[in-house]
């Protein structure tokens, strides 16, 4: 499967959390994560659908074109603290969306699914868009990567937020997702310490989260 149909099946997946009536009727309440209500975390589990044909048809890079590494190396928000600038700016970004209330946001992200599905097949295969965090050019395909491991992530704390199963992403999904946030983990802890926690619990240094 391409990774442009590997996204679609996670932001299909992304859509039907989004959905779900215990989202609903739990919107205004405190989330999984700190500072977002469960409105306010759906609308950003959503944007990672919504701002993506934005985002193809978005002016071209200013920059050079990186890698999906190298694109993490640059994004503001990895390893800032909570009260930083640019995570509080994404928390009131979905916190002020999630005015709209649960219907309209399961309304638009249904129509940006159906955009999506002729918006991909219709990109070239070296499609190069400007990721939000630019304004330097990622490959489309590696932009996906990112969107899908935010959809793995989210859907987990959204469901966790309002007391629902993880939904199960297929290994399509799982495997760009995993090997994204393992190079993320090594190269933000060391090898040694990620092989201990995955091989040798017994000899673990903590935590290896990848963020």
């Amino acid at each position: 499967m391409t990774i442009r149909r590997t996204y679609l099946v996670a932001a299909e997946s992304a859509a039907v959390l989004v959905a779900a009536p215990e989202v609903a009727a739990a919107w205004t309440e405190p989330s999984a994560l700190t500072g977002f209500t469960v409105g306010g975390l759906a609308e950003h589990l959503a944007g990672q659908v919504l701002f993506v044909a934005g985002t193809i048809a978005g002016p071209p890079p200013s920059d050079g074109t990186v890698s999906l590494l190298e694109h993490y190396d640059r994004v503001t928000w990895l390893g800032a603290d909570l009260d930083q600038e640019v995570n509080v700016a994404i928390r009131e970004s979905g916190e002020g969306q999630a005015a709209e209330g649960p219907a309209a946001l399961v309304e638009r992200i249904g129509e940006a699914l159906v955009d999506l599905r002729g918006l991909l097949a219709e990109q070239p295969a070296d499609k190069v868009v400007q990721p939000p965090a630019g304004p330097w050019g990622l490959r489309l395909d590696d932009f996906l990567v990112t969107r899908m491991m935010e959809i793995a992530v989210h859907s987990d704390d959204l469901a966790a937020s309002v007391g629902v199963p993880t939904p199960e992403l297929p290994e399509d999904v799982l495997e760009p997702v995993f090997a994204l946030l393992l190079r993320l983990s090594v190269r933000r802890h060391g090898a040694v310490p990620v092989l201990r926690a995955l091989s040798r619990s017994e000899r673990a240094l903590g935590t290896v989260s990848a963020f």
